[in-house]
């Protein structure tokens, strides 16, 4: 399977220029590496490493608004590849995209980003608007 870890350039080119002024909802599926290593050759699980950066990040994802909406425990594929197995799976709302982006270009996250970098095998990160729900599918 391929990492998927950070945006690449065209991605977040695509990201900024949708609207930043409304709401949006980021769904994050999460694999985490068993053992992560960091640069300087330091190891402990990928779930330690997490955990990490959600200590580290959390006080900027809150001064920006942002907010766990949904969190799941994965359990089974069935649909979709069966290498795509997740340990994470949740919904950040963020009150709008430039929340989002005023967090990931905060020095204090920058700092926390490598502790996620080093904990995640591979990831999705898709934003999504709100849209009309109910009983129906369609």
């Amino acid at each position: 399977m391929t990492s998927y870890i950070d945006p690449d350039r065209e991605q977040f080119e695509v990201f900024k220029s949708l609207p930043r002024d409304e709401p949006i909802n980021m769904l994050n599926l999460i694999r985490l590496h068993a053992t992560a290593e960091y640069p300087d050759g330091e190891t402990c699980t990928g779930e330690e490493a997490y955990r990490r950066y959600g200590e580290s990040s959390g006080p900027v994802f809150t001064r920006v608004g942002g907010t766990i909406v949904w969190r799941g425990e994965p359990q089974a594929v069935l649909i979709g590849p069966p290498d795509e197995q997740w340990d994470l799976a949740f919904i950040a709302r963020y009150p709008n995209a430039s929340a989002f982006l005023e967090m990931v270009t905060d020095t204090e996250y920058q700092a926390a980003v490598i502790h996620r970098q080093v904990a995640v095998a591979t990831s999705r990160l898709i934003r999504m608007a709100d849209a009309p729900s109910g009983p129906k599918f369609g």
